[in-house]
């Protein structure tokens, strides 16, 4: 038995760097099988207990060692709404494959590769509809349909709720659309995933604006809703407050990304174009996940692409995936620098930005060590594009159109152990009560919003 796991096939880096295509290929069915047979089956199943979802681990694994990749995927949707994204995009090795007892000596089991795999079986070989149940009589708004929102309406539409999904943007899917590139997570399994909730009863609403349109006062008392599920996200984004940031070319990750992905700006006559970064010098501030997914959309554009990181490589909030992809794909780290200020030329756009170099001191209250700035280190960085990715709050709007509804000094939702606001027959989960954070733990807070609204209305 092989002491690592199946290596998962990609596209080569100097090829992948100039599309949009995805990156990673995706198990075979030969790989499939000998990954899954790398699994103990173990008694105790400690993996189950680092999915924030609770998925049913050894069992989907030891359905593919049987071939039954069908059975294997009813397995995950018992619960999990959303199989083939969180095959490509969850965190699993801080979370299920750490608990991996393969893991303690060698590599664990490739459990989100196998994920996907059973979930790509499934999409491109069953065909038929899920059976949609019988109505129950209640009536639940889904505000947002990001991860948390999807999973919620899920759970309640297969127990009969009447569920109605509203969406601020032009297409269903949240953050997986507008957030996360083709390349790492293709858009039509998106859709596929919103088709399937669909098929279910699920009704979404696009376009829809809440707290402009309609307010969730009003989606109770005048249009018969009997909960609110809140799952609009954290989409606010958040600057330095340096001096240049309003300078042309500077964009947060949140508009840039969006401009990207949903929008379609690197096609040619995009209605929403961002500027021209061929042969450009690009700049991303920030070193999570969002800031891999800017540079890498800024290489693919054709721009060289600098991450400016005021901690060092092992400091990195960004899954080590990504940051292996982001230096393959040619993308440099500028580690242990921070941005004091950006500079611009005659005409108002970006010409370069002033760092200073940084030393690590003693651990903060995050537990990491606290950046320094080294006296006399400035220096300039010749750059056209600067793009903040230093992470997101929730956007006011619900809070400041619902009475009542009682948020966090962040704007953070706040809600009890059952997910209930301070708004009767009001529940709220995902980075609208967290902040940005993951796409599996907002689906964890969509179940329990799910479950804890059912046992409400079930009285």
């Amino acid at each position: 038995m092989s002491l690592k796991k199946n290596e998962m096939p990609s596209q080569e880096p100097n090829v992948r760097n100039k599309n949009f295509l995805e990156v990673a290929l995706g198990y075979t069915e030969e790989q499939a099988l000998d990954e899954a047979a790398r699994c103990l089956n173990c008694k105790n199943h400690p993996c189950v207990s680092g999915c924030p979802v609770q998925v049913k681990i050894p069992e989907f694994i030891k359905k593919i060692t049987e071939k039954d990749y069908e059975g294997a995927y009813q397995v995950i949707h018992e619960t999990s709404s959303l199989p083939a994204v969180c095959g490509r995009v969850c965190p699993q090795e801080t979370q299920c494959e750490s608990k991996c007892i393969r893991g303690i000596k060698g590599e664990p089991v490739g459990i989100g590769r196998l994920e996907r795999f059973v979930a790509d079986w499934h999409n491109a070989n069953v065909q038929e509809a899920p059976t949609k149940p019988a109505p129950n009589g209640h009536k639940v708004a889904v505000i947002g349909s990001g991860p948390s929102g999807l999973t919620c309406a899920g759970d309640l539409a297969k127990k009969g709720y009447d569920v109605t999904v509203f969406e601020a943007l032009h297409l269903a899917g949240g953050v997986l659309v507008y957030g996360i590139p083709e390349f790492r997570l293709p858009k039509a399994i998106v859709q596929k995933e919103v088709d399937g909730l669909k098929a279910l009863g699920v009704k979404v609403e696009t376009n829809m604006v809440i707290g402009r349109v309609v307010s969730i006062d009003e989606l109770m008392s005048e249009y018969g809703f009997e909960a609110v599920f809140i799952g609009s996200g954290a989409g606010l984004p958040m600057f330095m407050h340096i001096p240049g940031e309003n300078l042309c070319g500077v964009y947060s990750a949140n508009e840039f990304l969006t401009r990207i992905n949903l929008m379609k700006a690197y096609k040619d006559g995009s209605d929403t174009p961002i500027m021209p970064l061929q042969g450009k010098k690009v700049a991303v501030v920030g070193g999570g996940n969002v800031a891999m997914d800017a540079a890498r959309c800024s290489k693919r554009l054709g721009a060289d692409v600098y991450v400016v990181y005021r901690r060092g490589m092992e400091e990195l909030p960004a899954r080590h995936e990504e940051v292996e992809h982001a230096i393959e794909e040619g993308i440099v780290f500028k580690t242990l620098n921070n941005p004091v200020k950006i500079n611009g030329d005659e005409k108002g756009y970006v010409s370069s930005m002033t760092c200073v170099e940084m030393e690590l001191g003693e651990p903060d209250a995050s537990g990491r060590r606290r950046p320094i700035e080294k006296v006399g280190s400035e220096h300039d960085l010749p750059v056209d594009c600067v793009i903040m990715s230093l992470g997101t709050t929730p956007n006011p709007l619900i809070k400041n159109t619902t009475p009542g509804l009682e948020v966090n000094r962040k704007g953070g939702i706040v809600v009890n152990e059952a997910g209930l606001t301070s708004h009767q027959n009001v529940y709220a989960g995902g980075d609208a009560v967290t902040g940005a954070a993951t796409v599996i733990l907002a689906m964890g807070a969509g179940k329990l919003g799910a479950k804890s609204i059912d046992e409400a209305l079930s009285k």
